[in-house]
């Protein structure tokens, strides 16, 4: 129990010090706010009136929720990269704290940092017209769903920060992998309008299920107009795929971001 406080306690302290990193430095909040609000916009009245108008826009800003909090997994990614790089880990290393509490710390600070961004774009929905129709408890899931995916997906990005020997290095892989995983789901439109192997893969994709769960729990259109309803296991079992598919994420790179931590930080 001692060990598991310490721990705790540990974490906490490197929390704060990465949100009072980006109190100081103010712009690095840019990356994980603008693009998201221009990913609603653009699709939203360049695209959305030839996709489903005002329906459209209700299906589409859940999508963008969970599209956005898998994407600050990069800024998970950058953090530890660039502590690597600038010689942190070897002074954490030298300090009497947990193994875990650099990670969980990092994973806890961007998890802060993508609470403000979920206001933030929840804002810019109700903007442009988008409502939550659901109960306050359903709503309150919803977000509670996102937060957990987005701690879930943060650990890959601690896994691929710590691979990467350099910030530049890790910017890039910290992103490209992201593209065609938000892309081919159920995001911007149904996994039922993709052909074949693209359709299985969106299906499958754990984004799309907890973009659907999320869009239930909002009381938002879980298709867009027009689409008839998607069939299969992860359609039918959705907000039970997403928990189980972010369980399991964090049981696979928990284990290997913490295996590559004690490898760099033994060097």
């Amino acid at each position: 129990m001692t060990v598991l406080l310490g721990g705790a306690r540990d974490s906490g302290v490197v929390a704060w010090r990465n949100l009072v990193t980006i109190r100081r430095n103010p712009d690095l909040l840019l990356g994980a706010v603008v693009s998201p609000i221009i990913f609603v916009l653009v699709f939203a009245f360049v695209f959305g009136g030839s996709l489903g108008g005002d329906g459209y826009r209700h299906f589409l800003v859940a999508g963008i929720f969970v599209q956005t909090v898998a994407f600050n997994s990069a800024f998970t990614t950058l953090g530890l990269s660039n502590d690597l790089t600038k010689g942190m880990i070897d002074r954490f290393r030298s300090l009497p704290m947990s193994r875990l509490a650099v990670i969980l710390g990092r994973t806890t600070s961007d998890l802060v940092v993508t609470s403000v961004t979920l206001v933030i774009m929840t804002g810019t929905g109700l903007l442009i017209g988008w409502r939550i129709s659901s109960s306050p408890l359903s709503a309150a899931l919803g977000y509670l769903l996102l937060l957990f995916f987005a701690f879930a997906m943060s650990w890959i990005g601690a896994w691929i920060g710590l691979l990467c020997r350099s910030v530049e290095v890790a910017q890039s892989a910290g992103l490209i992998w992201l593209f065609p995983v938000s892309f081919v789901a159920s995001v911007f439109v149904s996994a039922q309008t993709l052909p074949g192997p693209l359709r299985a893969f969106a299906e499958w994709n754990p984004i799309s299920a907890v973009a659907n769960v999320t869009r239930a729990l909002f009381g938002n259109p879980v298709q867009p107009p027009g689409v008839p309803p998607a069939t299969g296991w992860p359609a039918q079992h959705a907000a039970l795929y997403a928990v189980l598919a972010s369980l399991a994420i964090i049981a696979v790179f928990m284990p290997l971001a913490l295996a590559r931590y004690r490898r760099v930080a033994s060097h």
